[in-house]
């Protein structure tokens, strides 16, 4: 067989198709090149009766490198201060809001901060953060609108506006106090074939006062659990409840009658004075600082456990309880000032809120009183009572230190064993069960019990 020469034009050209081919394969092959993730704005929106609030979270690189405007990372208050009216202008050119016919809502924007945050998979990075108020005109729903937002977007064409709801109190979302118990209702981003930036339409159900009220009640429960400093005040009361007092020290048991009865009122009046102290606070909007406020519960728990080892006021818990009780009282208002509420959403929130309060202090009192009752009858009851008041005080001075500014160990070990009011409630009742079961069986009741009853 006769074979043709190759020339020399015909191999390079063999030789560039198979390197083209070995390259597009390789290509092909390789995981596609990921850039940076860049951090994205988030917009919270608070919707109110009349208006809607609204919080904006902007990346202060993107936002210095589409405004214009100086801000960095070394950018400091005082700086920021000088730049507000600049950065004003610009959100003001960028952020409208319409009814759906088009008709103009009035934007303003208000206090603004520099801080420091971080988005997964983008490590920290400084934000600013601006507060800002969109009202409807007459007849506007603030539910309906249309949302035209283009900062940053306009120039930084990959940053992306993640839209959402962080209180809705007619459909019941009002525990939220951050991102991460918001609801996203959309997403504001550059459209890549056309170059522009679309306006969202916020359409948001229409809810009820039913889902208000309830929310508000489930609120009210929850925040008793977290509210340890709450629940332990009034339990602290109630430990030396089923003692008698014989001149400044607890001596034996009183009757039965007479234990439930002062804590029935000592619980009742813990209730009357929290709820007088949250209703005037939340309908006089009274503007008490927290500090303070906090502090003084602190006080209240230091004096109950001190009562609990020492008797200061026996016979008068009741009345301790109505007074300490508008403090506490006072602290909850401060979960209903941050809602902004209308007068008529603010008294069926105070109506709900108070009601979960009540319910779950009611539920969790009548989880501990057993198991109280119950240890008083042990042997040595009279250095259990010692100890667990003394923890108590332990833990509240910490707390009183920390909320006058002076941050200790205590106080953090206190907030940690307060996150977890379930096992502490187990731990007490499983304890007051075992004390019974031993009592049943070696029927070695306290003397002091005994004596109590003989009388």
């Amino acid at each position: 067989m006769n074979r043709l020469p190759i020339s020399l034009s015909h191999a390079l050209r063999m030789l560039a198709g198979i390197a083209t081919a070995v390259t597009a394969a390789l290509l092909l092959a390789a995981p596609p090149a990921a850039a940076h993730p860049m951090p994205h704005s988030v917009l919270l929106l608070d919707v109110h009766e009349t208006s809607v609030a609204a919080e904006l979270d902007l990346p202060v690189s993107d936002f210095a490198r589409a405004s214009g405007i100086g801000l960095d990372d070394d950018t400091t208050a005082k700086q920021l201060s000088a730049r507000k009216a600049a950065i004003r202008r610009y959100l003001a050119a960028h952020v409208h809001a319409t009814t759906r016919r088009g008709k103009a809502w009035t934007v303003t924007f208000g206090a603004m901060a520099l801080g420091r945050t971080q988005q997964t998979s983008t490590g920290p990075y400084r934000e600013l953060t601006v507060r800002a108020t969109l009202v409807p005109p007459a007849g506007g729903d603030p539910r309906r609108f249309v949302l035209d937002y283009d900062a940053i977007v306009h120039q930084v064409v990959t940053h992306t506006v993640l839209v959402s709801v962080r209180q809705d109190w007619a459909t019941g979302k009002v525990a939220g106090s951050g991102q991460d118990g918001a609801t996203q209702v959309g997403v504001i981003r550059t459209d890549t074939r056309t170059m522009t930036v679309a306006p969202l339409t916020v359409d948001l159900e229409s809810g009820s006062i039913w889902s208000g009220t309830y929310a508000m009640f489930r609120l009210g429960a929850h925040h008793i659990l977290e509210g340890t400093d709450h629940l332990l005040f009034l339990l602290i009361l109630l430990l030396p409840a089923p003692l008698r007092a014989t001149g400044k020290r607890w001596s034996g048991l009183t009757d039965t009658r007479t234990a439930v009865g002062r804590i029935g009122r000592t619980t009742l009046a813990f209730t009357v004075g929290h709820s007088a102290a949250l209703a005037l606070s939340a309908f006089g909007n009274l503007d008490i600082p927290a500090q303070p406020v906090e502090a003084f519960i602190a006080f209240s728990i230091l004096v109950g456990a001190v009562h609990a080892i020492r008797p200061l006021f026996p016979g008068r818990e009741a009345v301790v309880a109505g007074v300490f009780g508008l403090g506490h009282g006072l602290a909850f208002s401060l979960t209903l000032a941050e809602m902004h509420l209308s007068t008529s959403q603010l008294a069926l929130s105070l109506a709900g809120f108070n009601l979960g309060i009540e319910c779950m202090q009611l539920l969790l009192v009548l989880l501990a009183l057993p198991s109280l009752v119950c240890l008083t009858r042990l042997p040595r009851h009279s250095a259990l009572r010692t100890a667990c008041a003394t923890l108590t005080a332990l833990a509240a001075l910490g707390w009183l230190l920390d909320r006058l500014g002076l941050p200790n160990p205590v106080a953090r070990a206190a907030d940690s064993a307060g996150a977890h009011t379930s096992p502490l409630l187990l731990v007490l009742v499983t304890t007051a069960l075992l004390a019974t079961a031993w009592l049943a069986t070696t029927g070695r009741p306290d003397r002091s019990w005994r004596f109590a009853h003989r009388s």
